[in-house]
Order: C-alpha cells, then structure tokens, then sequence
C-alpha cells in the first residue's frame, strides 16, 4: 500500500509564505508602531506575538510532507520538510516488515505523531518518530490499517516460530 500527501505541497507552500507575509507585516507593523503612532500603546507587542505563534503552530505541527509504502518486502517511511528555515531533519526510513513490532499514533491538541517500534540486530527495540498531523482521517486509517496488518502477520510467525522451537 502506498501513501502520500505530497500532492499538497502547493498548499503548505501556500500556507507557509501567508504565515511568513503576516509576521514580515507584523514586524513592520511592530516598528512602525513603536517610532511613529503609538495606536496600541503598551499592547504594541501583539503585532509580534500573533505572527510568532502562527509560526510556533506551523513547527509544532511538524514535516508536512509524510509517504509510506508497503509494497514489497521492506516498509518505507519518508517525512520531510518543504521550508528549510524551520526543517528539522528530513527522515527517510527503510526497513524489513519483520522488524515491525508495534505502532502508536498519538493524537495532541494540535498534532499527530506516528511511533513506530522495531528490533535492530541485537534484539534492542528502537522508536521511529514520524509527523502525520497533516494526513487527513482517511489517510490515517489506511495507514493504521496497513501497519496492523503487518503487525498481525509478524505476530503470527513470531508465535509459530515460538512454536517450532519448543517442540524441536
């Protein structure tokens, strides 16, 4: 299974270069204020704090660019960024459908956060955090869909092999 909200971009580029608008016309706005009309007073700040938030919100929501495939033998996660002054890493991950132990989605007030737990080669579990804030409902439910998927099947060999070893 494949998914993707990539085709969105041109609105987050949208919504990214509107957000920035709004804080370069805050700071003018803020400047202005201060040296020449003193409308707002001592509340001059909220020309800068109502910009400073907006962006506060567009970086707690995260990577906006999230892709998944199942397809194949190995699953691949990849979440990235489409501004580079607030990118954090872009992740990019790639690993055998065995190595899926479980999932976790974690929904915030203003975010969602994919945990994804897998065993590395010496039998450690290690968490993969992944942004979907920006995937709708339906994409969610496709994804926890395919990951359960996966988790069930490798539950399943798991307790086979559990099995096999036990009786040999």
């Amino acid at each position: 299974m494949r998914l993707s909200n990539r085709n969105n971009t041109p609105l987050y580029s949208f919504i990214y270069s509107l957000v920035g608008i709004v804080f370069i016309l805050g700071v003018i706005a803020y400047i202005l204020e201060i040296s020449k009309f003193d409308i707002f007073g001592k509340k001059a700040w909220i020309l800068l704090a109502i910009p400073s938030l907006l962006f506060l919100l567009l970086y707690l929501l995260g990577r906006p660019v999230f892709e998944y495939d199942s397809d194949g033998e190995a699953l691949n996660f990849r979440n990235s960024h489409i501004l580079y002054l607030l990118s954090k890493k872009n992740l990019k991950d790639e690993f055998p459908k065995y190595k899926l132990i479980k999932y976790n989605v974690v929904n915030g007030l203003i975010f969602k956060r994919l945990y994804v737990y897998i065993t590395s080669k010496k039998n450690h579990i290690i968490i993969l955090k992944y942004d979907v804030s920006y995937l709708n409902t339906r994409q969610v439910k496709d994804l926890k869909f395919s990951l359960n998927k996966v988790v069930k099947t490798n539950k399943e060999i798991r307790h086979e092999h559990e099995d096999n070893t036990v009786t040999d």
